[in-house]
């Protein structure tokens, strides 16, 4: 047989077959005197194999171990890992599937695709229409998108984050928003901020205070000036209590 004629006798393109031949999982057959290939049955019968085990999801490194003699892996073992990898693989789709169920459900602007901790943590949070309280949810919501979050550190927020007394700090940031640099106001504002927090939420903050490359270069410049040098002071106490 031809190169055509065996891919079509075992459902494959000639393309498929001459790369099987480039990366050695099929040897090449003798030529006849015109150098066209000439494929025997047994080839066939290989390059059947090849395609059923390519169907159920094997990689062709996966597919040579099978087809290897004493050397290679035995094919039930292939499968049973290849089992339990599409088990695995369900499992994520079902929980993604999970948490888009309740995106849907939620109406518009009412459902974020948040780390079930970081939900939990804003659902304690008492409803308010501080820009300032708006700010601190988006960047929450930045860093536990990057991985930079975590669900201790959610944890400990849970008592802050559901104390009305807090709100009153965010409005009193709010009242900053066209005050001078230099605002009287600010140095108290600060420093009852970095008491609220939790020891749990510094010891969580790293040594140089870099969570994320350039968040705190961002996130100064979302500010008016004397709100920024409010949240410039926190984040300097957040560094020198982490370091201790």
């Amino acid at each position: 047989m031809r190169i055509g004629e065996i891919a079509a006798v075992v459902g494959l393109t000639t393309r498929a077959i001459r790369h099987y031949h480039h990366v050695g999982l099929l040897p090449e057959p003798e030529r006849r005197p015109n150098g066209y290939r000439a494929y025997s049955l047994r080839d066939a019968v290989l390059l059947a194999r090849v395609r059923r085990l390519t169907e159920l999801g094997l990689s062709l490194d996966e597919v040579r171990d099978v087809l290897a003699d004493d050397a290679g892996r035995e094919l039930a073992d292939v499968l049973t890992e290849l089992d339990a990898d599409l088990a695995r693989q369900e499992a994520e789709i079902r929980e993604r599937r999970r948490r888009l169920a309740v995106l849907l459900a939620a109406g518009p602007g009412e459902a974020e695709p948040l780390s079930p901790a970081l939900a939990a943590l804003l659902a304690k949070a008492p409803r308010t229409d501080s820009p300032a309280a708006a700010k601190d949810r988006e960047h929450l919501i930045l860093l536990d998108a990057t991985g930079a979050g975590g669900q201790e550190v959610y944890a400990a927020l849970g008592p802050l984050a559901a104390d009305p007394a807090v709100l009153a700090l965010y409005v009193r940031l709010d009242e900053l928003a066209y005050a001078p640099a230099d605002d009287p106001r600010i140095p108290p504002l600060a420093a009852e901020l970095v008491a609220a927090v939790p020891d749990e939420v510094f010891a969580a903050v790293p040594a140089d205070g870099t969570v994320v490359a350039g968040f705190k270069e961002a996130l100064l410049a979302e500010y008016a000036p004397a709100q920024a040098e409010v949240v410039r002071l926190v984040m300097e106490a957040f560094i020198e209590r982490g370091r201790g």
